[in-house]
């Protein structure tokens, strides 16, 4: 564990700030055609898993289909967990735990919203250059179809 001292700037108390990982989800929605990646709005720039942080008081599944609904515009079933990924550089901003969904787009029309500029299906071979440790994800999820 990491921790930090910080100090009030008014009487000079200091005390100690945790710093923990931080947990999030990524959706690998399924289509006829390929899965669904969206290209980033923000840093670090490129084509990703719809996906991003749990709020406070939502369980992972809740996050998976609310981050998916607002990334994709697509109402999506989750399917099963896929794994979990804590590398603490699979994210350049901070360290991050993913847990991954295999979900199924059952509403919707597929449309980029909240952090994403584009919204795409992509076939397993013509995937475009990708962010985080995505390509790492997809690997294995498209290893383990095989």
């Amino acid at each position: 564990m990491s921790k930090t001292t910080i100090h009030c700037p008014s009487c000079g108390h200091g005390w100690q700030v945790w710093q923990n990982p931080l947990p999030t989800v990524d959706i690998i929605i399924e289509t006829a055609s390929g899965i669904v990646l969206i290209k980033r709005k923000n840093p670090p720039p490129g084509w990703a898993l719809p996906g991003g942080f749990v709020d406070y008081g939502e369980s992972l599944e809740q996050a998976a289909v609310r981050e998916a609904q607002e990334e994709t515009g697509l109402t999506v079933k989750l399917r099963r967990q896929f794994h979990t990924y804590s590398d603490p550089r699979r994210d350049p901003r901070r360290h991050t735990i993913s847990t991954v969904f295999i979900a199924e787009a059952v509403g919707g029309t597929l449309q980029a919203g909240d952090d994403a500029a584009r919204a795409a299906i992509f076939p397993r071979n013509q995937l475009p250059e990708l962010a985080f440790d995505h390509h790492r994800i997809i690997a294995d999820y498209f290893g383990r179809l095989l």
